[in-house]
């Protein structure tokens, strides 16, 4: 019987220590500090065309509007496909046809220098030609009449002008649930958007030496 006891009273207090070890050692994990996790850079696929994009304004002595074409293409494509500044359009051409992003480029940069400088000709504000990069050169000409100053309603008043005038067409694909429906020309909030792209671009641009960060052209 006391070998028996003994035994079991061995049993007991093995697995008695057994569970103090376990808890010791998930108090430590719980305690100590969880390593951070690299944070993804949300402007990677846009950024590496960024050199080009350069490139390309300086045909036009717009290199200062770098930045706001990167801003442009991460609101387009995120850098991604053939046509990473969804250009085609603006050609003339179906959506995607354009399937080389150095053609992309070219004919994105010539859209915006013509929304640019027919904005300028119109005095409208900035924020007008960014929403005309998406919407055509109509809609400066449609807020020049209007005070010269963007705002999504304007916005929204020009896409139902343009939807009356191709129903079929501008439709939102029939999805009655698309947030832009029925106002279906373009994307009334795309200025609201990509000025948000051009603050959150400037956030992820590392921090140098003196503690400042190293940003790009000014907006």
């Amino acid at each position: 019987m006391k070998k028996r006891r003994r035994k079991k009273f061995r049993t007991f207090f093995g697995l008695l220590v057994l569970f103090g070890i376990l808890a010791m050692i998930q108090t430590y994990f719980q305690q100590s500090p969880s390593i951070p996790r690299e944070k993804t850079d949300p402007f990677a696929g846009v950024k590496k065309y960024r050199p080009q994009l350069q490139s390309e304004l300086a045909k036009y002595h717009l290199e200062k509007y770098t930045d706001v074409l990167v801003a442009l293409m991460q609101q387009e494509s995120h850098g991604q496909g053939g046509d990473p500044m969804q250009a085609s359009e603006s050609a003339g051409l179906a959506k995607n046809t354009i399937q080389n992003p150095k053609q992309s480029i070219q004919v994105g940069v010539k859209h915006f220098h013509r929304v640019l400088t027919y904005g300028r000709q119109q005095k409208v504000d900035f924020p007008t030609i960014i929403q005309a990069y998406n919407m055509g050169t109509g809609y400066i000409t449609f807020v020049a009449q209007h005070g010269g100053k963007h705002s999504e309603e304007l916005a929204k008043q020009f896409s139902k002008i343009q939807v009356k005038k191709k129903p079929d067409l501008y439709n939102c694909g029939g999805d009655k649930n698309n947030f832009r429906y029925p106002y279906c020309y373009g994307d009334f909030t795309y200025s609201t958007k990509v000025i948000k792209n051009m603050r959150l671009l400037v956030d992820s641009v590392p921090v140098s030496g003196n503690g400042e960060k190293k940003t790009g052209e000014s907006f």
